[in-house]
């Protein structure tokens, strides 16, 4: 009898199944984990909102329009026990996407799980906690890059003593793709990050050389996956011998085991489109292939995207959706019967190899720098140039985009109805705020100013934050006083935009615009490109700056995180005529009014212009307010945007308006 199944090597174990999300509230978060653990996902992946990620309470003025938004937002130990309440916390594997405020996120977790008689050994996770990638891409980020650092060793440090299963750093690739990042950056930039951590840790002197086995064996890495199937599979083939070969020659570790490159992965949302966004089902699916077909390289765990997640937040059915692409391949196909399918290959392991080599070299080039902390401006002007190139192939049709730049004729779709995205009430935010307030009325002042002031001292000293931290969140310390006393010791970080690095570059789909440029009386038109609110997504405002620039326009932009009046102070002083906001994060509706009422308060009358992710629904109302124009993702021509922006610029200079 001739049965291929003879060879199979038995069934493994499906890769842990997550579902990444998070909103509106605490316990509206909790309703969402508890129907998602009941339908088959196997770990929890939790988002939280950016107030959160940033280290303000729900009062703060920087966090006004984006609370609840894009994640949960927890600010108190109340707070945890409502997001986790019968999510048994000795038995769950928690995914905690939180970076610059990690340590206090894994306070409160701790603290919530001591409640239940659970102890910090028996916890199974992971923070995620790469600050270099928040400085590259996302933006998310509090201190500067030596004290973020040290944040993270301590914690390192202190899983190591207290909390063994729990992966203290989860080393992020997945926002350098979403930054531009080719796949040779991609793996060197994220592997560079992996040793700063690991020679901050031998170096620090918390940890004992027979525990550092262990410590490199607990660093994980969340990977992203692109619609470049094989490129991928062989991008992390390359990963995961990279990983293993860091691990022999630098760190000594002959554990094979602790040797293991083990990623958990969210596939490519860079890609997914706003026209016809019903073929981000494809897209999510061939992504998923790439990163489980190959056993050697397959991931620990998988969440996917929802096929609208370039339209807005995705609804619990959306979420759904993606959890059965992920049951069907682990439990209808016989996937998980065979030992590796590509092995022998020699176009794979032929890819595989020049990634590897081209990613090694890559990699000692960002360590001769000093290291992925110390070259963060170099790395960001490299980041930037790559996008900048994706764009222009994206633009001038060399690089295909089924439904944008080809193949763009379509029938409506019936999933383009009203409803299809999930909207947080507006109201959430003052709920919030009057939350806040009430927890600070009604707590032990004199424990948590106890619980601040040490704090306060192990910042300034030698002693691991993890402690102190742990004894505010059991005081009753909120997010924001956490990040706020560590600000006062370690300061604030402001990163490089990148975008000088990427200047220079005129596509022709640009020639007509520098031309007309040119020639406008008065010289080239300036441009301001600002950032309102805590959205630290820059990829889009700075690639709008660079091809302003190469249009030849002056462009001022000083990057993320700005207040309305911040924004209004500049065009006052800088005197630009057109004003660009860009706004991610679904708080335009918020964030836009209050930026044209201080535009008028101080007398500029300048046209505003916004991109990001808006509703087609909000349009007209934007409209109404006195937006100029408002451009998505689906908006990808930027020889058309400039030409916008300049003919904008001409009508303010004319009176017209």
């Amino acid at each position: 009898m001739n049965d291929s199944r003879r060879d199979a090597v038995g069934r493994d174990e499906p890769w842990m199944m997550r579902t990444y999300s998070g909103h509106s509230t605490a316990r509206a978060s909790n309703e969402l984990y508890r129907t998602n653990l009941a339908k088959g996902q196997t770990g929890l992946s939790i988002a939280f909102d950016l107030p959160t990620q940033t280290g303000y309470d729900p009062d703060h003025e920087l966090a006004r329009g984006e609370v609840g938004k894009v994640g949960v937002p927890v600010v108190h130990l109340g707070h945890m026990r409502t997001l986790l309440d019968s999510i048994p916390p000795g038995q769950m594997n928690t995914s905690m996407t939180i970076n610059a405020t990690a340590a206090w996120l894994l306070a409160l977790y701790v603290a919530n799980a001591e409640e239940q008689g659970v102890p910090s050994a028996a916890l199974r996770g992971t923070t995620q906690n790469d600050i270099v990638k928040e400085y590259l891409s996302r933006g998310t980020y509090i201190f500067p890059p030596e004290a973020s650092r040290r944040l993270i060793v301590d914690m390192v440090a202190w899983c190591a003593q207290n909390a063994p299963k729990w992966n203290a750093t989860n080393v992020c690739s997945y926002h350098l793709q979403e930054a531009g990042a080719t796949p040779v950056q991609e793996i060197a930039y994220s592997l560079a990050t992996a040793v700063g951590v690991l020679d901050a840790v031998r170096d620090s002197g918390q940890v004992e050389p027979e525990q550092f086995a262990q410590v490199f064996g607990s660093i994980s890495f969340f990977v992203n996956a692109g619609i470049r199937f094989i490129e991928e599979i062989c991008k992390l083939r390359a990963f995961t011998e990279l990983w293993n070969q860091i691990g022999i020659e630098r760190y000594g570790v002959t554990d094979v085991k602790a040797r293991r490159f083990r990623y958990g992965v969210q596939v490519n949302s860079l890609g997914l489109t706003e026209a016809q966004p019903e073929n981000n089902v494809q897209r999510i699916v061939l992504e998923m292939l790439a990163v489980t077909l190959s056993k050697k390289a397959r991931a620990r765990s998988v969440q996917l995207p929802a096929w609208n997640e370039a339209l807005g937040l995705p609804r619990p059915w959306d979420q759904q959706w993606s959890l059965r692409m992920q049951q069907v391949l682990a439990f209808e196909t016989d996937l998980l019967e065979y030992a590796d399918i590509f092995d022998g290959s020699t176009v794979i392991e032929a890819k595989t190899a020049e990634l590897r080599e081209a990613a090694w070299q890559e990699l000692n080039d960002v360590l001769a720098l000093g290291g992925a902390f110390e070259a963060v401006d170099e790395l960001k002007g490299r980041l930037v140039r790559s996008m900048a190139e994706r764009t222009r192939r994206i633009e001038s049709g060399a690089q295909p985009v089924v439904g944008v730049n080809r193949f763009t004729e379509t029938a409506d779709s019936p999933l383009g109805c009203d409803g299809n995205i999930l909207i947080v009430d507006p109201a959430v935010e003052q709920e919030a705020i009057d939350d806040v307030r009430k927890w600070r009325a009604h707590r032990d002042d004199a424990a948590v100013a106890a619980a601040l002031l040490a704090l306060r001292t192990a910042a300034k000293s030698d002693e691991n934050i993890m402690g102190p931290s742990i004894q505010l969140a059991r005081a009753g310390g909120t997010t924001g006083e956490w990040a706020e006393e560590l600000r006062s010791v370690f300061g604030e970080y402001r990163a490089p935009t990148g975008v000088a690095a990427a200047v220079g570059h005129r596509s022709n789909e640009l020639a007509a615009v520098v031309e007309y440029v040119r020639s406008m009386p008065g010289g080239p038109p300036r441009f301001l490109v600002a950032k309102p609110g805590l959205d630290g997504h820059s990829n889009g405002a700075e690639q709008i700056a660079v091809a302003a620039r190469d249009a030849g326009m002056e462009v001022i932009y000083s990057g993320i995180r700005l207040t309305p009046e911040q924004i209004a102070a500049s065009a006052r002083d800088e005197d630009p005529d057109v004003i660009g906001l860009s706004i991610l994060s679904g708080s335009h509706l918020a964030l836009v009014p209050d930026v044209l009422k201080c535009l008028a308060d101080v007398g500029v009358d300048t046209p505003v212009v916004l991109g990001g992710i808006i509703p087609e629904q909000d349009r007209a109302g934007l409209a109404a307010m006195g937006v100029a124009r408002v451009y998505t993702p689906k908006d990808y021509e930027l020889g058309r945007i400039m030409g916008d922006i300049a003919e904008l610029a001409t009508r303010h200079r004319n009176g017209e308006i």
